[in-house]
């Protein structure tokens, strides 16, 4: 996911994206502990996610203020 295409939602779409994204990193990382996640580098890509919707809604956040 972009950060332009995060700007265009909505404070509440990004915080719902946000529980989404969390909820498969937990899951990815509960299979790398098995060894039965054979993409590792989706789980970079993922916390990377987590930190530009974070980012992008604290913006807002402030704007907002």
């Amino acid at each position: 996911m972009t950060s332009k295409e995060i700007r265009d939602l909505a404070p509440a779409e990004i915080q719902s994206k946000l529980i989404d994204v969390r909820a498969e990193l937990l899951q990815l990382r509960l299979k790398k502990n098995t060894g039965q996640v054979e993409k590792t580098h989706t789980i970079r890509a993922l916390r990377k996610d987590v930190a530009r919707l974070e980012t992008i809604l604290n913006q807002k956040k402030a704007k907002a203020a």
